[in-house]
């Protein structure tokens, strides 16, 4: 079976599009103000509309109140919410049960130890290991950098994850050999400039992990 794959902090009609005609397995929506990628829920809306059944929709929330994730379930219908800040595992376990919704869950990474966090979070479907934000750095993820991988060598003998963190075209099949993972995930890897996606780079990239060569 081939990698799943997950295109992150879609905006636009054009790059979604894209996205599904490469074969993404997942499309996200980020809803986070501070971040480049941020969309309103009209938007999201609209877009997922035209992923639904194509690819798994995700709502990428930065440690949300019970009012946010609502309005994101009733006007998005995700299949998934990504809690992408300091969310306790009690926290995502309420959300879990309150809203019946799968949650994926992102732990920051820099050392051995922090990919041990994630054995606290069994209520999340997925866990997704992105690497920790530089010191000052306002976002928790799509910041383009990277982690020591092989940190997470073994790993998917214990669970399913997704793989996030400065992977781009030209490193995702690097990245998968490494850690045998069977779901990457990418946001500003595939990007012209912060916030604005790069068509090309989108299929590239996914015929990289999917472990098709480059054109």
């Amino acid at each position: 079976m081939s990698v799943l794959v997950k295109i992150c902090g879609l905006r636009d009609e054009e790059t979604l599009q894209a996205a599904l005609d490469a074969s993404a397995d997942f499309v996200g929506f980020v809803f986070y103000p501070p971040s480049p990628r941020f969309v309103h829920f009209f938007q999201a809306a609209r877009l997922a509309e035209i992923a639904r059944g194509k690819a798994k929709i995700v709502a990428l929330m930065v440690d949300p109140e019970d009012i946010e994730i609502e309005q994101v379930i009733n006007d998005v219908r995700p299949d998934y919410i990504q809690l992408h800040g300091s969310e306790h595992p009690s926290r995502v376990e309420e959300i879990v049960d309150k809203f019946q919704i799968d949650v994926i869950k992102a732990i920051a990474v820099e050392a051995e130890e922090d990919v041990k966090q994630s054995d606290a979070f069994s209520s999340a479907e997925l866990i997704l290991f992105d690497a920790k934000p530089q010191a000052g750095c306002q976002l928790p993820g799509g910041n383009g950098i990277a982690f020591d991988w092989r940190i997470l060598d073994g790993r998917s003998s214990q669970s399913d994850y997704m793989l996030s963190g400065g992977l781009t075209p030209q490193n995702v099949a690097e990245a998968i050999r490494l850690t045998n993972c069977k779901m990457v995930d990418v946001s500003s890897g595939v990007e012209e400039r912060a916030g604005v996606k790069d068509c090309r780079k989108i299929s590239s990239f996914i015929r990289a992990a999917k472990g098709n060569e480059l054109s």
